[in-house]
């Protein structure tokens, strides 16, 4: 585990922002759950989340990630289900479950603006994000957190060389880079593997495409904490 004083070299700290800064993943479970009712005269609940499952992950190097990719992997998936015999009331309905997402309020998760606003007076702070670009840059300004991030960093994947990438972009060493984030997958072991800092915040709903193996996780490399606001004990 990494000692506190082994982030005072930090210049830069990435914000997570989806189940980091404010509730999102429980918006796509709710939808979800909507997608199996309207295609329940096809299939069982469980088999329409598993199918919808492999389409969306089959469809990731085309549409990335986000609520937009998803109704797109939703549609596909009906047509699939039903053996091509889907409604158009149908897909209105799919459309629809988008847009609710779409506009759903921004719920910021506890302690979020202190620690952002404590933060900012010391560091650098971007947001370090995947997904649809419009969709995060609608919930940043309806989060009214845009005045701490210095700008917005929407990455079309987390991964290794996503990072490496950006910490060029930065101009800025691995050492003096922190990411702060639920995705052990996303937002924590690409940091590790790249000789940089993370620290995890679990959410409790994860996708699951972004879970790991206990094997994977890498405990000892990283600090994991129950909450935002602990992360303050740890840079201040």
């Amino acid at each position: 585990m990494k000692l506190i004083k082994e982030y005072k070299n930090i210049k830069v700290i990435g914000f997570d922002a989806d189940d980091t800064l404010w509730v999102n993943e429980t918006y796509f479970r709710e939808a979800e759950s909507e997608f199996a009712k309207l295609l329940s005269e096809y299939e069982t609940p469980n088999k329409i989340d598993q199918e919808l499952f492999k389409v969306e992950i089959r469809n990731l190097d085309l549409y990335g990630y986000g609520i937009k990719a998803f109704v797109l992997s939703m549609v596909e998936s009906a047509l699939e289900l039903s053996n091509y015999n889907v409604g158009t009331k149908t897909f209105e309905a799919i459309l629809n479950i988008g847009k609710t997402m779409l506009n759903k309020p921004v719920e910021l998760l506890d302690g979020v603006e202190e620690v952002l606003e404590t933060l900012s007076k010391k560091y650098r702070l971007i947001l370090a994000t995947k997904g649809d670009l419009l969709d995060q840059e609608r919930k940043l300004e309806k989060s009214g957190l845009t005045k701490y991030f210095h700008h917005i960093e929407v990455l079309s994947d987390k991964k290794e060389a996503n990072y490496s990438k950006l910490l060029d972009h930065l101009d800025i060493e691995p050492s003096q880079f922190l990411m702060i984030g639920n995705s052990l997958k996303s937002d924590v072991l690409p940091l590790v593997n790249i000789k940089s800092n993370a620290i995890h915040i679990p959410f409790h709903t994860t996708w699951v495409h972004e879970m790991v193996t206990e094997k994977e996780s890498n405990r000892k490399a990283y600090i994991s904490v129950n909450s935002l606001r602990d992360v303050l004990k740890l840079l201040n």
